[in-house]
């Protein structure tokens, strides 16, 4: 167990809190309109007025040439009294009054989840009684009326859409990625069917049992790919740049270039960085522009300092405030109460790398928020279900798939010398050695003609070995490569307990010995036919990403976490992104 203070000083960000103010609602029945920001310009030199551009916004900058300090202007051009965030109504009435964050897109999202949920009802309610009563399987009891089940008919989508709404199932915060929304979708659920069936049981309505326990079930069901489809649309939108959020980053430079490089890093979190507020005259802080004054950082425009923050989300048009750990209580406490009514989202970076889902909590000790971080969960029971069911699943596909077994064997084996399978050491659990199968995609040479090839290695600076068009593919290779045929035999180490149908990459023994200590830890569980690199990106990824990721999954491995990876392992593959 360890528990860290929610302000530690650390250099780098991963993981952000949302926190919880007093605000306008927003979301899918509090959704507002949006207005269009343009990119930002530099700042002035000393006592110059500074234009934010495109924007149209003028302030007079301070002594290291930036907006918002003592005896310069505030966001609507009237001589401040001083610098620092408002503390209190007056001044934050004269540097921020008015403002709100307007983000349309989410109020759209949220009236199409709605449709979505309701017509999920719809369709379940009209299985159910075709099911029950409609002659596809026969029951004893037929129903006296018609009439209860129409009702429920109409009633349940309302019921159902009104439920998921009290439920917050609806808050934009929980919409677009993490496991939330669905952890609320199914709470609600269960919820209701209890509720409906206490209900009918206490007032003897005459509702038959078999028809809620369709209705029900095919309503989460449906509600639940209504959603993934949702968030798949939503995702598309973001790659496309639509769909986003216009965050404020504040921060000293390394923290807040770590929250940069978190948000390009993973387009479909929705994210666009427009402009960075850094803790102080920025001029020292941007070690990768350091030859243009520190003027942006990673590309990204610095448009002031923390003591001109209200100017500068007006001057933005910022949605949402991602602060790093380096923000003392006070100030925080002050943005916070210029931010009320504004429907800024802010969030506070925890500072911890990779560490997310239930390994976290919050816990208070005299007032002080404090993060409670749970020890990853290498043994125990929770292991023991998820070993029996990769068997179990393993046993399941090897019999179901059998003769596609059979066919693949024979493609291998009679357009290439050589055996159908190939076998090569891998090193397991605990560093364990252990024999991996896979379809042959390659001449049986290859190794000897690796080292002619060692200069064209698209992977030089990491420890594999790959390239696009490896002339030591066979033509029945790429073609079990480009749809991840290859692997299928793995599902026999799967079965033998030596690997896991989700875990990091099975890594060679060379790899292995050239490990940096922190990368052992990828052994600490069995290695997986799929994985957190096989969903984002495979073959594509750099070196220090794939172990990232790796690393990542066995710090927060769960059973959910592995169905989601499993659900996500289906598009990787039909896409065929990274598979050469």
């Amino acid at each position: 167990m360890a528990e860290v203070g929610a302000r530690p000083a650390l250099p780098m960000t991963e993981q952000a809190i949302p926190v919880q103010r007093p605000r306008a609602q927003r979301g899918a029945l509090g959704g507002v309109e949006t207005a269009e920001g343009d990119a930002l310009g530099g700042a002035g030199a000393a006592g110059e007025s500074y234009v934010f551009g495109g924007l149209g916004i003028t302030t007079e900058s301070d002594a290291a040439g930036w907006p918002g300090a003592a005896g310069g202007r505030g966001a609507r051009g009237e001589a401040g009294a001083g610098s620092g965030v408002p503390l209190d109504p007056e001044d934050r009435a004269d540097g921020f009054e008015g403002y709100r964050a307007r983000v349309p897109w989410e109020r759209r999202l949220g009236w199409l989840l709605m449709g979505s949920d309701a017509a999920a009802c719809v369709i379940a309610a009209g299985v159910a009684y075709l099911v029950r009563f409609g002659g596809v399987v026969e029951f004893d009891l037929k129903p006296v009326s018609a009439k209860p089940y129409l009702v429920m008919s109409v009633v349940l989508p309302v019921v159902w859409v009104l439920a998921m709404f009290l439920g917050r199932a609806y808050e934009s915060r929980f919409l677009g990625g993490g496991s939330e929304e669905f952890r609320r979708v199914l709470n609600t659920a269960a919820h209701l069917t209890a509720l409906v069936a206490v209900l009918s049981y206490a007032t003897k309505a005459e509702l038959a049992r078999a028809y809620v326990l369709i209705a029900f079930p095919a309503a989460l069901l449906l509600t639940v790919l209504g959603r993934c489809a949702a968030r798949g649309y939503l995702h598309r939108m973001r790659r496309g740049g639509r769909g986003l959020h216009r965050v404020l980053v504040v921060g000293a430079g390394d923290s807040a270039a770590s929250l940069v490089r978190l948000a390009r890093r993973d387009p479909t979190a929705g994210w666009s960085v427009v402009g960075v507020v850094l803790d102080r005259s920025p001029g020292r802080h941007s070690h990768d522009y350091a030859d243009r004054g520190g003027f942006d950082l990673l590309g990204v425009p610095i448009v002031g300092t923390s003591e001109s923050l209200h100017t500068a989300i007006r001057a933005t048009h910022a949605t949402t405030v991602a602060i790093s750990p380096q923000m003392d209580g006070e100030t925080l406490r002050r943005v916070l109460w210029m931010l009320e009514g504004s429907d800024v989202d802010v969030l506070v970076s925890s500072a911890l790398t990779d560490v997310t889902g239930p390994r976290i909590s919050i816990r208070p000790v005299a007032g002080l928020p404090l993060l409670h971080i749970e020890e990853p969960e290498l043994t125990g029971a929770r292991r023991a279900v998820k070993g029996l069911f990769d068997r179990s699943v393993a046993i399941g596909v090897l019999l179901l798939s059998s003769p596609l077994f059979v066919a693949l064997a024979l493609a291998v084996r009679l357009t290439s010398p050589g055996p159908a399978i190939f076998r090569q050491t891998r090193v397991g659990c605990d560093g364990r050695p252990f024999t991996m199968f896979k379809f042959r995609s390659m001449y049986v040479d290859a190794e000897a003609r690796k080292a002619e090839l060692a200069a064209q290695n698209e992977r030089a600076e990491g420890l594999l070995f790959k390239m696009r068009d490896d002339p030591r593919i066979t033509k029945v290779g790429k073609f079990l490569r480009k749809w991840s045929l290859d692997e299928l035999p793995q599902l026999f180490n799967i079965a033998n307990g030596t690997m896991s149908l989700v875990g990091p990459r099975p890594p060679l023994p060379a790899e292995v010995a050239q490990y940096e200590d922190e990368v052992h830890r990828r052994l600490m569980v069995k290695p997986g036919l799929t994985g957190l690199w096989q969903i984002s990106g495979r073959s594509d990824l750099e070196w220090d990403e794939s172990v990232r990721l790796d690393l990542r999954y066995v710090q927060n491995w769960s059973l959910p976490l592995d169905f989601y990876i499993l659900w996500r392992t289906v598009f990787a593959v039909l896409r065929r992104e990274g598979a050469y």
